[in-house]
């Protein structure tokens, strides 16, 4: 499939604005070594960028007419060995907004035109330098908060995604082939593809599909934090509870109830995940109109969490109201979590437990004190344990990328049908339609069947200079 594609030599800062040690300006195209040597001299008796060894990396002077710019260190590297595939330079300058400016304009004035977004990783794809997952991956990688995410994006972009796309893609191949085969000897009534085995192998590739495709749930709450609503009564501890978390005074605490009236959020990481917790309005019943809207947003917080910490003050304990507040929330993974337990006698604390642990034992329960911070460690252990993260632990491929969520989701729908065509005999020429449907939604992902358009609205989420 052809794509419009420039060959323009492009140009433009890689590092991000505002004052630093270092600015580097990237260059890439034809061009880029003959453009680069109209404004940079190098230290030493060779002044040639084009008669070296590549890659290297030159010292010298970049210069502004007759006067000097900067001291710069260039770094070459000759195509195809280099990010995109073509001849590219990098200018590592002092971090001064000016010189920065003033080279791309030096740049711009000797034919080297402004990247857009993502344009050097779009030449790296078009170049066959990396597939879209792995192009992709690289904007991930950017943008990664976590360690999780970020080793997700490592794996992807290394390549470990993309290998087992060409797995499945080369044993659909083989499949659609043989079926098509047997359509050219139709006549002879010859089967070169075993129906029992054509299954068995079908149902080998849905399989790795179905385990892809479930693992988007972990991947998009990876990609977009854990959202862990802080659910109770008024004057739990819930504000206490998320300053305990965040170690820091993020919400306000007050003895007076009713004080939050509206959702606090606020992120940290635990063993590498990023949680997205979120304080809500107690819950009760009043008359106040402003505190029921607080209340009716809490609630919805309740449903749309991965997590609820449903908070109880054992100060105050209350096993009926407390299941009834359990059973609003509704079927969300939730946490018992016991608040004010240094207010309480030894007994107190063994009535307590035995009760908590008799109505809810089915439900993870952690006791503490939110005010001294007491077993706050213990209980971001629990959050943690409470997702099924192995997939993650055993260094599995997770998605988290939507577009690949709904590729696969069409390529299940197809080889679903391709099973259903099978047990029905359907004809060869039939199976073999959705087989390459199949093939179809899963080279979209890699980029063996895209679209300018496509490639446009992925690469336009890029920063520029990358």
């Amino acid at each position: 499939m052809a794509f419009s594609f420039s060959t323009d030599t492009i140009c433009a800062l890689s590092t991000p604005e505002g004052y630093g040690a270092l600015s580097v300006i990237r260059i890439s195209g034809e061009s880029a070594f003959r453009i680069s040597e109209k404004i940079f001299t190098p230290a030493g008796k060779n002044k040639s960028l084009t008669d070296r060894a590549y890659p290297c990396v030159v010292f010298g002077k970049v210069m502004d007419g007759l006067q000097i710019l900067d001291e710069a260190v260039l770094t070459l590297f000759k195509a195809p060995a280099s990010f995109t595939g073509e001849d590219t330079v990098e200018f590592s300058l002092h971090g001064s907004p000016y010189i920065r400016k003033r080279v791309l304009e030096l740049l711009a004035e000797h034919g080297c035109r402004p990247a857009t977004e993502g344009e050097f990783t779009k030449r790296a794809f078009m170049h066959d330098k990396m597939d879209l997952s792995r192009a992709e991956a690289v904007a991930d990688l950017i943008h990664s908060e976590s360690e999780a995410e970020h080793k997700i994006a490592m794996r992807q972009m290394r390549g470990g995604f993309s290998e087992e796309l060409r797995e499945l893609r080369e044993k659909l191949v083989n499949f659609a082939s043989l079926v098509e085969l047997e359509l050219d000897f139709g006549e002879e009534d010859v089967e070169f593809a075993d129906r029992n085995l054509l299954k068995s192998h079908v149902q080998g590739v849905l399989k790795k599909i179905n385990s892809l495709t479930a693992s988007f749930k972990l991947g998009n709450v990876i990609k977009r934090g854990v959202p862990v609503a802080i659910i109770g009564e008024p004057n739990a501890g819930k504000s206490t509870l998320l300053n305990a978390l965040l170690n820091e005074e993020r919400a306000i605490v007050s003895d007076i109830a009713g004080t939050t009236r509206d959702t606090v959020e606020d992120e940290i990481s635990i063993r590498g995940l990023l949680f997205r917790f979120i304080d809500t309005a107690g819950i009760r019943e009043t008359q106040d109109t402003i505190e029921n809207m607080g209340i009716e947003r809490a609630l919805e917080k309740a449903k749309q969490a991965e997590v609820v910490l449903l908070l109880a003050d054992a100060s105050r304990w209350n096993p009926v109201e407390l299941q009834s507040l359990f059973e609003r929330i509704g079927n969300q993974s939730v946490i018992l979590v016991i608040n004010k337990t240094d207010l309480l006698t030894v007994e107190q604390q063994m009535t307590i437990q035995q009760e908590a642990e008799s109505r809810f034992n089915d439900v993870p329960i952690v006791y503490i004190s939110a005010s001294l911070k007491k077993e706050i460690d213990l209980l971001k252990n629990t959050l943690f344990e409470s997702l099924d993260t192995s997939a993650l632990q055993n260094n599995q491929t997770v998605i988290t990328n939507l577009r690949h969520y709904e590729a696969l989701k069409r390529t299940e729908e197809y080889l679903t049908k391709v099973l259903a065509d099978i047990d029905m005999h359907i004809s060869g020429d039939f199976l073999a339609m959705d087989i390459r449907q199949a093939l179809f939604h899963l080279g979209e992902i890699t980029g063996e069947i895209t679209t300018d358009d496509l490639l446009g609205n992925i690469f336009s989420k890029f920063c520029i200079g990358k």
